[in-house]
């Protein structure tokens, strides 16, 4: 995990954020509702929600997806950008999102009991039926 601070934002520019401190690796996740939220799959670094700072939010809006969590996105342009749990322990923010070179690394697929029957999964990644393992997801 690496300690620099990065930028990110939408296709549009209505919202721009900044995360600092380490991140998590990058994680891949099949379930529905990130399915339905991109088209495809979601690839997601986190942190503790006091590393991310939100820079312009104009156009940022919460989406309630769950009794468990919602995700931030982007009124005008419809980028999704962030999920975080009520809880609100930690914040995961799509890997697409942030500005390049990332630094960031892949570590595995989660939920992938839920993928798509037309998804084939051959990177060699670690592979969880469900969420990450108790004590890999902290941030």
């Amino acid at each position: 995990m690496s300690e620099t601070a990065r930028a990110g934002g939408c296709l549009c520019g209505g919202v721009r954020y900044e995360l600092r401190g380490p991140l998590r690796p990058v994680v891949f996740c099949h379930c529905s509702q990130c399915r339905k939220t991109s088209g495809h799959y979601v690839a997601a670094t986190a942190c503790p929600p006091d590393r991310l700072h939100v820079l312009a939010d104009a156009t940022l809006h919460w989406y309630a997806s769950s009794e468990n969590a919602e995700r931030g996105f982007c009124g005008k342009c419809g980028s999704n950008l962030f999920w975080r749990p009520v809880d609100r322990g930690r914040v995961a923010v799509t890997a697409g999102t942030l500005d390049t070179p990332t630094g960031l690394e892949a570590s595995a697929h989660i939920h992938v009991a839920d993928a798509s029957d037309y998804h084939v999964i051959a990177d060699g990644l670690p592979q969880h039926a469900g969420p990450l393992p108790a004590g890999t997801d902290e941030q």
